[in-house]
């Protein structure tokens, strides 16, 4: 052991030669003789394998965990009981290398490059009680003699490129408890015989090619199946939702056929039918299931009446019944379904009145009963919805006035009532009382209604605005062309150059998967309990490793939305080490770095919740930010009409979190870009400002040409300097506050007619003029007159 603490040149202290080595922080010793017999050795950067040849001689030795470091060899020698290895650098063929570990129990190789074949060895294992081989690049087929490590308790062969068939003798396992064969290639039927493993709890084979039927039985025992996104067909066994342990079913993105089971476990508490061909009436004996969650029936061929029974299931949070042949009016027992935040029925036939117990639903969020026969008025008290964010009523049949209590819907963010027989006025969603009490911005669609005027216009659209509604315009133009002088050109060439791409979560230029990233390096950062328990490695880089889940693409990012097991949703950020940007270094010493962001908290800082790295690119897990980045917003459908109070409320945000950032304890964290692509949106008045890793991985100093590159496309160079000529020094000068507020020009509409609307208010009116004088501070050509970040924000704050 002394030797070992020699060669590990370990800095912490407790590895101290004049200490007993059972004191030693990561060695556990037996009660009995102080022998070692385990070894923790996990996240230390090791990347030199010369040590392991003295662990190998640690006769005692039952337990190392060399996970999350940068190793590439596995020694021949090993006799140890419990080996893991995962999120490190090895590669190659791992069959030799395993040839003499036949005492393990327990191997995880998770999270390396292996390639090639998986082990023909691993029969011989018979003491084997869990094998974690995921996201590698395994090829070929499972080696049937698998079924010979009859102690097998855990088998994850998720995320590699493996093909074939499941093994016939996959049923031999009877001490399996888990089976993930997620994200692979594989083909074929899934073996009966699975039922016959009495203590499996887990099976999960979801994103392959199978094209079987579903075998009869296979839930017999489990309590999670997951066989989503394959090509299985035919109709669904009778037995498979009824066993009594169950807890989720997904057999959603399949070819199934055939009705749906009646005879369904009262333990369900997650059911995803999605996307396939199903047909027949929904069962009514789902009302018995008082512990669902979550019921997708979505996009089959179901039809009859939604059962009224439906009101029973209690616990419900998620309806999802859309786009089938359903017809029948909407069951007014909904409306006791106090836990529901999800109610989708769009896109079938349903018709009668909207019915007003729906209004009891306090948590729901979204609504969407669009494209229906619906007839009737929209009931008044829609209004009690008060956590409602998205309503669609659009293409119904539905008559009368949009109810003026709609204007004190508080949460509302997309309001969609086109194509219907509405009259009346449009409601005013007034602005009024101080800042923070601003209503948020609502995406209103009305079009279709011919009864309908917008009750803002007291005369025919088509005339002239009034004349001090005209001057007001003039006003604000001529200092937004005053800015323009100043410097902002730049900006706003910057902006234009720097496009911004959002990809269709259904579309990809190429639909092919990519293979899984070759991880070297991973771990959770955030502490809280929730993120912790939610996010799910193997899940998400599953995700990242296809590009139909792309949702943002920036000018170094790739985004990716991530949808967790438990439903919860984060974006995972890709970050490419291929740019010639970026000045990498070390990959530990950048998951340090993440490592130190990870702990800064501030409402309006986007900061890392956990990460992956790999040889050639990083992933980066944050909160999911709905709006997507404020630029989208801009040049989006809603950019023309984003309202003051939104934007104004975006504006003190990007302060707030910028101030934050400048005045960390351990020092100031200064951003080489800030525009409006790495500002996210929780909401249209909760900005959170990204990409503060870039500060440790873009290097504009390393040439001419790179320069070139930043002042053109990273960061806005202010007047008074040459881009062309920074160094860090002076890009550390400026320390972006001169930018921040520049920015802000950003949030002005360039919309005359939206400015008419906006500048009703000689309060609005004045506060914006006033922000605008603040951005000329910003750019002021003398360096020395620019104000600091703290006195941007309060200047803004009492504007």
């Amino acid at each position: 052991m002394i030797n070992l603490s020699k060669l590990l040149n370990f800095s912490d202290s407790s590895w101290n030669a004049t200490r007993d080595p059972c004191s030693w922080k990561g060695v556990t010793c037996s009660s009995g003789n102080s022998s070692v017999t385990s070894l923790f050795l996990s996240k230390l950067g090791l990347s030199n394998s010369n040590f392991l040849p003295d662990v190998c001689k640690i006769e005692t030795l039952q337990s190392l965990d060399l996970s999350n470091n940068r190793l590439s060899l596995i020694p021949d020698d090993f006799v140890n009981e419990s080996l893991d290895l995962s999120f490190n650098s090895l590669s190659g063929n791992v069959s030799q290398q395993l040839d003499g570990l036949l005492a393990l129990k327990i191997l995880n190789l998770s999270f390396n490059k292996f390639s090639g074949p998986l082990p023909v060895n691993l029969g011989k294992s018979l003491l084997l009680e869990k094998l974690q081989l995921s996201m590698n690049q395994f090829q070929g087929a499972i080696p049937q003699d698998i079924a010979n490590c009859q102690n097998l308790n855990l088998l994850d062969l998720s995320g590699n490129v493996l093909d074939g068939s499941i093994p016939a003798r996959i049923g031999n396992l009877t001490k399996l408890k888990f089976l993930v064969l997620s994200s692979n290639n594989l083909i074929g039927d899934i073996p009966a015989n699975i039922s016959n493993i009495p203590t499996l709890f887990r099976f999960a084979a979801n994103q392959n090619q199978f094209d079987g039927r579903i075998p009869s039985g296979i839930t017999r025992y489990l309590s999670l199946l997951d066989l989503s996104y394959n090509q299985l067909r035919g109709p669904i066994p009778a037995d498979i939702l009824s066993q009594s342990n169950l807890k989720l079913v997904d057999l959603s993105y399949n070819q199934l056929d055939g009705s749906i089971p009646s005879s369904i476990s009262a333990s369900l508490l997650r059911l995803r039918l999605g996307r396939n061909n199903f047909n027949g009436s929904i069962p009514s004996s789902f009302g018995k299931l008082e512990k669902l969650t979550y019921l997708e029936l979505d996009e089959n061929s179901l039809t009859g009446v939604i059962p009224p029974e439906l009101g029973s299931c209690h616990s419900l949070a998620l309806l999802n019944l859309a786009q089938n042949d359903l017809t029948g009016s909407v069951p007014t027992v909904l409306g006791n379904l106090n836990a529901l935040q999800v109610l989708k029925l769009q896109h079938n036939r349903l018709d009668g009145e909207i019915p007003s117990e729906i209004t009891r639903l306090q948590k729901l969020l979204t609504l969407n009963i669009s494209w229906n026969s619906l007839t009737g008025s929209i009931p008044s008290s829609i209004s009690n919805l008060q956590s409602l964010t998205h309503l669609n009523l659009q293409c119904n049949n539905l008559q009368g006035p949009i109810p003026v209590t709609v204007n004190s819907m508080n949460s509302l963010l997309e309001l969609q009532l086109g194509q219907n027989k509405l009259n009346g006025t449009i409601p005013l969603m007034p602005l009024s009382g101080v800042i923070p009490g601003f209503r948020p911005y609502v995406s209103l669609s009305a079009g279709g209604n011919a009864g309908l005027i917008n009750s803002s216009a007291t005369k025919i659209p088509q005339e002239p605005p009034k004349k001090g509604k005209s001057v007001a315009v003039t006003v604000v133009l001529a200092v937004v062309a005053a800015v323009l002088s100043a410097g902002v050109v730049s900006i706003i060439v910057v902006s234009l150059f720097r496009r911004f791409l959002k990809v269709n979560n259904q579309q990809s230029q190429s639909g092919e998967e990519l293979p899984p990233p070759q991880v070297i390096e991973g771990n959770l950062l955030t502490t809280n309990g929730i993120h912790r328990s939610n996010i799910d490695f193997t899940k998400a880089m599953e995700i990242a490793a296809n590009p139909l889940n792309i949702e943002l693409k920036t000018r170094f990012s790739t985004y990716y939305k991530a949808t967790m097991p438990s439903g919860a949703s984060y974006f995972v950020k890709k970050l490419n080490w291929s740019d010639k940007i970026f000045q990498l270094g070390s990959h530990h010493k950048f998951g340090q770095e993440l490592e130190v962001l990870g702990k800064l908290s501030n409402t309006n800082v986007m900061t890392p919740l956990a990460y992956v790295l790999s040889t050639d690119s990083a992933y980066l897990f944050y909160e999911y930010a709905e709006k997507g980045t404020l630029f989208d917003v801009l040049h989006g459908k809603l950019g023309d009409a984003l309202d003051w109070a939104s934007r104004y409320s975006i504006a003190v945000g990007v302060a707030q979190g910028l101030t934050f950032l400048h005045g960390c304890t351990s020092g100031p964290i200064l951003l080489l870009d800030l525009s409006s692509q790495n500002i996210l949106l929780k909401s249209l008045k909760e900005p959170v400002v990204g990409d503060i890793e870039l500060h440790k991985v873009i290097d504009p100093t390393k040439s001419t040409s790179s320069l070139s590159t930043i002042a053109g496309s990273v960061g806005y160079i202010p007047p008074g300097k040459q881009p062309f000529t920074l160094n860090v020094q002076q890009v550390s000068d400026f320390n972006l506050y001169e930018v921040v507020v520049t920015k802000i020009h950003e949030f002005f509409p360039m919309n005359i007619a939206l400015l008419n609307d906006l500048l009703t208010s000689p309060a609005v009116r004045g506060q914006m003029l006033a922000v605008l004088k603040i951005a000329l501070s910003c750019v002021s050509v003398s360096t020395e007159a620019r104000p600091k970040m703290k006195n941007v924000l309060r200047m803004i704050l009492t504007a």
